[in-house]
């Protein structure tokens, strides 16, 4: 398959733990090492932190509050009012759940509402949305490829499409990451061994905030006669000028990609995960996906409230725009004080500061917290042993004074003043 980063086989399982019958993985074992802080970890207390209130420019923990750069409301929506009021609105109308599949009687009127609004938001015929982001992509890659297809993955794409890919039955390879020329000849190698084939990539990479080139993939895949998916969990509602995503970004028609993917919790206040193509391929999914047709339909208020969100994107570009004004400056200020920022796209809102070593970057995050801001650390198995980094996601509610403030603690934590 190739080597993908976050892959890690389990290992063989020990038989000696107490207990009739009960076995413990080994790997367990050093997880409760690594999260004791004895281990090359470490880390553990900085995670599983128990906050208060809203998940948005402030994060309170035990009374104390935090600028918050650990938050996925990249456009402030999640505590918007208007948001909250559709959502509760939708309670009172359907109640907290729709208790049965859409495929039988959990079938409702704010389903297709969203549906219609994400097809409009992305460019596409028809979407339909699934109750957990992580399922969407698993679910679809496994359902769509089998025995005898192939699928060709970016190196660092999300576990979800690995594992649905894992899941298919079809053959896998990993290119190196957002090296399209190697994407080239593995197709040039592979392509025609197998019946059907599929190319997955991100629209925005969540470790390294940077961005594949989408019009080469589209001519690769057109040229190799694939399926192109991409998904857009840190990309929608942040790329392009209104935040319609990568294709806007690049100016390619949504057309031009068979697969969008995206999720709910981010850019849409919400949670769930959606897929976006042609009516067909939809309509397919709607009445074949098992991780559709056989769960619970998205609860209404997280419709509800994901609908407003599309709907507010779209009437407030100030909100994307301010988002691009933040995500410039904290570039810019990051260039001018010397940090790594590797190769993070001036458009992408998640922005890693990469400091080399798990110890430097744990000590790192540990000093911003001391000072107020939240952003935690990423080391390896996630990433390779010398390219630990803070992640930083930028919203559009930090202020300029936030940037500058997170900034200027790092700088001054990796210089060890």
């Amino acid at each position: 398959m190739g080597s993908l980063r976050d892959e890690n086989p389990p290992e063989k399982l020990d038989r000696t733990i107490n207990g009739p019958g009960y076995r413990v993985p080994l790997y367990y074992k050093k997880l409760r090492h690594n999260i004791g802080g004895s281990g090359a970890v470490g880390a553990g207390d900085l995670f599983y932190k128990v906050f208060e209130g809203l998940n948005n420019r402030i994060a309170t923990s035990g009374g104390r509050e935090y600028i918050n750069f650990c938050s996925y409301n990249y456009l402030d929506l999640c505590g918007d009012p208007e948001v909250e009021e559709a959502a509760q609105a939708a309670i009172r109308e359907y109640g907290t759940s729709v208790s049965a599949s859409r495929i039988v009687s959990g079938e409702r009127p704010i389903h297709r509402e969203l549906e219609g609004a994400i097809a409009s938001f992305v460019g596409t015929e028809d979407s339909v949305v699934f109750v957990g982001g992580f399922s969407t992509n698993e679910d679809t890659i496994a359902h769509l490829m089998g025995e005898g297809d192939a699928i060709f993955l970016d190196e660092y794409i999300h576990k979800s499409a690995q594992l649905g890919a894992s899941m298919s039955g079809a053959k896998t390879y990993a290119f190196p990451h957002n090296d399209l020329d190697a994407l080239e000849k593995l197709l040039q190698a592979n392509r025609d061994k197998a019946r059907n084939a599929l190319i997955v990539v991100e629209g925005v990479y969540s470790m390294d905030g940077d961005i594949p080139e989408l019009p080469k993939l589209v001519e690769l895949k057109q040229r190799f006669q694939t399926l192109l998916m991409v998904d857009e969990a840190h990309s929608i509602g942040i790329l392009g000028r209104t935040g319609r995503g990568v294709s806007e970004h690049f100016g390619i028609d949504p057309g031009d990609v068979d697969i969008w993917m995206g999720t709910l919790s981010k850019s849409f206040a919400s949670c769930g995960g959606y897929i976006a193509g042609n009516s067909e391929l939809i309509e397919y999914l709607r009445y074949t996906a098992p991780g559709f047709v056989y769960s619970v339909g998205l609860p209404p208020p997280m419709a509800a409230a994901a609908l407003k969100a599309v709907q507010l994107v779209r009437e407030q570009p100030q909100r994307v725009a301010r988002l691009r004004s933040r995500v410039s400056l904290f570039h810019e200020l990051a260039r001018k004080a010397g940090l790594n920022i590797g190769d993070a796209n001036v458009a992408s809102a998640v922005i890693p500061v990469i400091a080399g070593r798990s110890d430097v970057t744990i000590a790192l995050s540990r000093r911003l917290m001391e000072n107020g801001v939240l952003a935690l650390p990423i080391g390896y198995p996630a990433v390779s042993k010398t390219k630990a980094r803070i992640r930083f996601f930028i919203s559009s509610g930090h202020t300029e004074q936030d940037i500058a403030r997170a900034v200027e603690i790092t700088s001054e934590g990796l210089a060890g003043k």
